[in-house]
Parts: C-alpha cells; structure tokens; sequence
C-alpha cells in the first residue's frame, strides 16, 4: 500500500481549467492579440479607411488645378457677362455640339 501522504492530488492550479460540467480540461494557451481575427477585423477596416483618405488627399493636392483670376474664353463675349452667362453658354454649346465636331 502507498503512503497516502506521497500521492499528491491534482489541485485546480494554473494549468488547468474547470468545464461546465465540473471535469477539468486540457490547458487553454493564450494567444497574443495580433493571432485573434476579430481584432483585424475592428482594427483593420477603420486602419483601410485612414489610410485612403491619407491617398485622396495627397492626390488631391498634387493634382489641383491652378486658379485662374480671368475667365477663359474661346469667343469673345460681345456683352457684360452676367450671372447666367455659364448657363447660356453650357445651353448654347449643348444645342450645337454636333456641329462643332
């Protein structure tokens, strides 16, 4: 017979987990946070996000279109222009697109 002071139970220690059901199971490893897909997923879509419009504004800036302190014109407009001068113009060229080409 074994001394029972030799036979040491299994306490509930560190390296082991209780079930639902009471048992125990095998260790659980931890994983570092980076190894979790949800993270990327919270992380990852607002990270995508930032950087594309980090990309939109640089774009942006490189390819503004100089200001222009005078109206450019093809024709010389034979009256004062007016706030409505655009729209008659984007009217006229509108009507006769197919004979400018």
């Amino acid at each position: 017979m074994s001394n029972p002071e030799s036979v040491d139970p299994a306490p509930a220690s560190a390296d082991r987990t209780l079930t639902a059901t009471g048992g125990t199971s095998a260790p659980v490893p931890v994983m570092p946070w980076w190894r979790f897909g949800m993270v990327w997923l919270v992380v990852g879509g607002p990270a995508i996000v930032v950087v594309a419009s980090l990309g939109t504004a640089v774009v942006a800036y490189l390819g503004a279109d100089e200001v222009l302190v005078d109206t450019p014109s093809a024709r010389v407009l034979p009256v004062q222009p007016t706030s409505e001068t655009p729209a008659v113009t984007a009217r006229n060229h509108a009507a006769t697109a197919a004979a400018d080409r």
